[in-house]
C-alpha cells in the first residue's frame, strides 16, 4: 500500500513538473500576440484519466497557477488590459476554468468508456479542452464588462480565438491524449 502511494505521489509530481515546464516554455504556451494557445490541457486530461479526478484537480490547479504566474510575467495583449484593471479577475480567470477541465474530462470519459475506450478518451480530451477555452474566454469577456472595459473592440478577437485556437487545442488534445494514456496504461500493467 505504501509503495503504491509513493508511486502515485511521484507520478503526480511528474505531471505537475511537466505542466510547469510546458507553462513556462514556448512548448506549452504558444504566443500569438493577442492570446496564448496552449496544450497544457493535455497533461491535465491524461493525468486525470490515469490517476482519477481528485489528482486531476491538483493538475488543474497547477495549470491555473502556472497560467496566472505567466500572465503576471508576460501577459498577452487581452490579458494585460484586464490585469491593469483587476489582477484578482485574472487570477480567477486563470484558475477556475482549469479546475473544471479535469471534472468535465472525467465525467465525459466515464459516460462513454463502456462503449469504446479510445473514443471515450478522445471525446473526454475534446470536452476538457473546450471547457478550458469556453470558460477562460467567457470569464475574460465577463470580467471586461464587470470592470467597465469596453469589450466591443475585442469581441470579434475573443470569438475568433475561441473558434480558431479552441478548435486547434481540442483537436491536439484528442490526438495526443489517446496514445499517451494507452502507453501509460501499458507501462502500469508491466
Amino acid at each position: 500500500m505504501r509503495n503504491t502511494n509513493l508511486k502515485n505521489f511521484v507520478l503526480l509530481a511528474l505531471f505537475v513538473a511537466l505542466i510547469v515546464l510546458l507553462g513556462f516554455t514556448p512548448l506549452g504556451l504558444i504566443p500569438l500576440g493577442f492570446i496564448n494557445v496552449t496544450i497544457l490541457c493535455v497533461p491535465v486530461i491524461v493525468g486525470t484519466l490515469f490517476m482519477g479526478w481528485k489528482n486531476g484537480l491538483i493538475l488543474g490547479l497547477s495549470f491555473g497557477l502556472t497560467s496566472f504566474i505567466s500572465a503576471l510575467i508576460k501577459p498577452s495583449a487581452l490579458v494585460a488590459t484586464l490585469m491593469a484593471a483587476s489582477p484578482l479577475c485574472v487570477a480567477v480567470m486563470s484558475i477556475l476554468p482549469r479546475l473544471c477541465v479535469p471534472l468535465s474530462a472525467w465525467a465525459m470519459y466515464n459516460m462513454l468508456r463502456k462503449d469504446n475506450e479510445n473514443i471515450a478518451v478522445s471525446v473526454a480530451a475534446v470536452a476538457g479542452s473546450l471547457t478550458n477555452t469556453v470558460l477562460y474566454l467567457g470569464l475574460m469577456l465577463l470580467f471586461y464588462v464587470l470592470n467597465g472595459i469596453d469589450a466591443a473592440p475585442v469581441l470579434g478577437l475573443i470569438g475568433g480565438t475561441a473558434l480558431i485556437a479552441g478548435s486547434c487545442e481540442a483537436i491536439a488534445a484528442a490526438i495526443l491524449c489517446t496514445p499517451i494514456l494507452a502507453a501509460l496504461r501499458r507501462v502500469r500493467k508491466q
